[in-house]
């Protein structure tokens, strides 16, 4: 939202709509070494320190909900048609398609959407449809976008989250995000976990969101848009950083790729994403394996 007063009804609304999840074994036993050197640590979100229920970020990785749509477009005040919900997610997925491939068309590899913008396409089309009878105020954009979220991919934090990041800001010099994300990914942290995302002990230079970068992981760029204030304002390199994530392309192999020590989280199957490796094959092997965010600080020498 544009201020303080519309961030602050984001979150209540997130908090309203969000239920307690627990996670589901993924079998895999933890691997943990003392690290020595470890300056900075680095967070995925989704899946890392939220529990994501479609095991990924946002509306792109969730399936298309019919009565969520709807639901959405009624509480945004759209007057829908009971056809607006089928053909809203429908026009989800196909606008979010459409808006992938110009940018890929452009030469961006690994593209990314501001949900938003793609919501302003589904809105004008419905209208122009006559399935819905009013267009909501561009303010009202942002709370239909969360509406909508929370219900096809809802999230709960992490057990040790955010616990753990209290420990590691008082042992360590700078924590930082590299996730694919969108504008209510920090509201939902906050929500959930009672604190604003710098109080969390994130420092803001080093938080890169994929929606603001207009590119998503594995592109390399999200983690130099990191590393690179890293080591000017901290002086930390890049092999002084741990980075903690689900996934071994997108977190694993490209923060490896960037020169970061990585640690896989493999606390619960919805997220954790092997990329068809078997555990004793992964390449290249994670620093670390961890099945709880709680085993983390004892992991750093």
């Amino acid at each position: 939202m544009k201020d303080a007063s519309g961030n602050k009804f984001l979150i209540r609304r997130i908090r309203e709509l969000s239920r307690p999840m627990t996670v589901e074994s993924t079998g895999l036993e933890s691997d943990i070494r003392p690290l020595k050197g470890i300056r900075a640590v680095l967070f995925d979100v989704y899946g890392t320190l939220l529990i994501s229920g479609s095991g990924d970020v946002g509306t792109a990785a969730a399936s298309p909900s019919d009565a969520a749509m709807h639901v959405a477009l009624t509480v945004a005040g759209c007057e829908p048609e009971p056809a607006a919900g089928p053909r809203g997610a429908e026009l989800m997925l196909q606008n979010i398609a459409a808006a992938h491939a110009r940018k890929k068309a452009a030469g961006i590899e690994f593209p990314e959407i501001a949900i938003c913008e793609i919501w302003e396409m589904i809105l004008a089309r419905l209208l122009k449809e006559r399935l819905i009878g009013l267009r909501p105020a561009d303010a009202l954009l942002e709370p239909l976008a969360v509406e909508y979220e929370c219900r096809v991919n809802p999230v709960w934090p992490m057990p040790g989250f955010p616990e753990v990041l209290r420990e590691l800001d008082a042992r360590i010099e700078a924590m930082g995000i590299v996730s694919n994300a969108q504008f209510y990914t920090p509201l939902a942290m906050e929500a959930l976990s009672g604190f604003p995302v710098d109080q969390l002990g994130f420092r803001t230079d080093l938080s890169v969101y994929s929606f603001r970068a207009g590119r998503a992981k594995p592109s390399p760029q999200l983690f130099q848009q990191v590393l690179v204030p890293l080591e000017r304002n901290y002086g930390i390199a890049a092999s002084e950083a741990l980075y903690v994530g689900n996934d071994m392309l997108n977190d694993i192999q490209t923060a490896a790729r960037a020169g970061c020590r990585t640690a896989l989280f493999a606390g619960d199957a919805r997220s954790l994403r092997l990329r068809n490796q078997k555990p004793a094959d992964l390449y290249p092997r994670p620093d670390l394996i961890i099945t709880s965010l709680l085993q983390l600080p004892r992991a750093l020498a």
